[in-house]
């Protein structure tokens, strides 16, 4: 449930932005990490999570997509205060290859 509100979040974010027509595959990925953080005026021990927006014109090989930093930091403010269990939004700046588009 966790992935799926932050994959739907991201989603919408790429659409509102006009973006997600240019990119060739869009995700999020929950990583097997806790991350410590602040919310309020507590510490929170929560999930985190990954975004991973490729361009690519054949699927073998692809770049991250160059996302703009607002659009970057819309996503992260949103996934972080409407899904409760992440408390940290990382981007995925790998090429393939050497990385692959998926996580595994």
């Amino acid at each position: 449930k966790i992935l799926q509100e932050a994959d739907d979040i991201v989603i919408e974010e790429l659409y509102k932005s006009g973006h997600y027509r240019l990119i060739g595959q869009a995700f999020v990925v929950l990583l097997p990490v806790k991350s410590v953080g602040v919310m309020g005026d507590g510490r929170t021990y929560e999930n985190v999570a990954c975004v991973r927006c490729v361009e690519t014109t054949d699927y073998m090989t692809a770049d991250f997509y160059h996302l703009p930093y607002e659009v970057m930091s819309t996503m992260s403010s949103r996934v972080i205060n409407e899904v409760r269990g992440i408390n940290r939004l990382c981007y995925d700046i790998s090429s393939k290859p050497p990385a692959t588009i998926e996580w595994e």
